[in-house]
């Protein structure tokens, strides 16, 4: 406990000082025998418990003196503000994500083997698979807002930057082989692009949350802007891209396009993800939502809990205590 005025208790000091030199100057005196002093033995003299409305009275006042010097309690409190990012989402809807994922792809000698041979068990598509993940990854982002975005020949927004992610969610469900239909090209330079855009166009009033594209894909860039240059001015932007390459194809991976690309993602700050199945998918938006975490702030400050009313209520109920005592004759001090 400390004091927010200690300096009182000299005044208070003071005025007790004050108190008892006026008491003990205008104390009446008394002419007497000198057979008084018979009157001094233990037997004549009065019980201590008479003084007991001047000791309530005095305490009284010390609750009093240590009430008016403001007594507080200081304790630390941590206040903690959980900021979170801006995600887009770009999502390939181009004709080769509608392929079985993770499926063996049949060279021209076994062509007829395998059309003509024993049915198998269709496995999700590219497709199926992002979408089962994108939608695991948006549900655990609670303090995030997120946007989808779809690109084929050309980028769309399908939903804009938002903390719905149950609309999110909606949407992602939504989206199929017949959203864009009469497109199948791979716009990925576009589609980030317009990502950038989203993120630019909608930044938080606040100006303090970080921003992410995460561009999910089946296949390299063929159509639109260079992803290149995209991913350059994301960079410049303060946007971090990470990349996800669904199912993608090992002649098309080993590109020297493609490459430079992954190469570039990693240069700035972000990751690519191989992923050739919905398992690896799913795996690799769980390894974005732990990269890609919210800030916390911390900042601990000292609060002052005023608890003078610890004091001056015994105070009060000594006074009004004292005050009562000295209605009774018995505590009456004649002298």
């Amino acid at each position: 406990m400390t004091f927010l005025h200690p300096e009182y208790a000299w005044w208070i000091a003071m005025a007790v000082a004050v108190l008892g030199v006026l008491r003990w100057r205008l104390r009446r005196r008394f002419v007497a025998s000198t057979t008084v002093r018979w009157l001094d033995a233990g037997a004549y003299r009065a019980s201590p418990v008479r003084r007991l409305p001047l000791g309530i009275l005095a305490l009284a006042l010390l609750l009093l003196g240590v009430a008016l010097m403001q007594p507080v309690l200081p304790y630390a409190q941590t206040e903690i503000t959980s900021r979170g990012l801006d995600i887009v989402i770009a999502l390939d809807l181009s004709s080769s994500m509608l392929e079985e994922i993770g499926r063996t792809r049949p060279s021209r000698t076994t062509f007829e083997t395998l059309t003509f041979g024993s049915a198998t068990t269709p496995s999700k598509s590219r497709l199926t698979a992002t979408k089962d993940a994108i939608k695991s990854f948006v549900a655990s982002r609670r303090d995030d807002r997120i946007a989808l975005v779809v690109f084929s020949d050309n980028a769309y927004v399908i939903s804009p930057l938002t903390f719905d992610h149950d609309a999110v969610i909606r949407y992602v469900e939504l989206v199929d082989d017949q959203l864009l239909r009469g497109e199948g090209m791979t716009a990925i330079g576009d589609g980030l692009a317009l990502s950038n855009d989203l993120l630019a166009k909608q930044a938080s009033a606040a100006g303090a949350r970080n921003r992410v594209v995460i561009v999910f894909t089946d296949g390299e860039n063929n159509k639109g802007r260079d992803p290149l240059e995209v991913v350059g001015e994301s960079n410049a932007a303060n946007i971090r891209v990470h990349l996800v390459g669904v199912d993608l194809e090992a002649e098309v991976r080993d590109r020297p396009q493609v490459q430079r690309l992954f190469e570039s993602v990693r240069r700035y700050g972000g990751r690519y993800f191989n992923a050739n199945t919905a398992r690896e998918i799913e795996l690799a938006s769980q390894t974005i939502d732990r990269l890609e975490k919210g800030v916390l702030v911390s900042r601990p400050f000292v609060r002052n809990a005023p608890v003078y009313e610890w004091f001056a209520l015994p105070a009060l109920i000594c006074l009004v205590g004292a005050i009562g005592l000295r209605a009774i004759p018995f505590f009456v001090d004649q002298t």
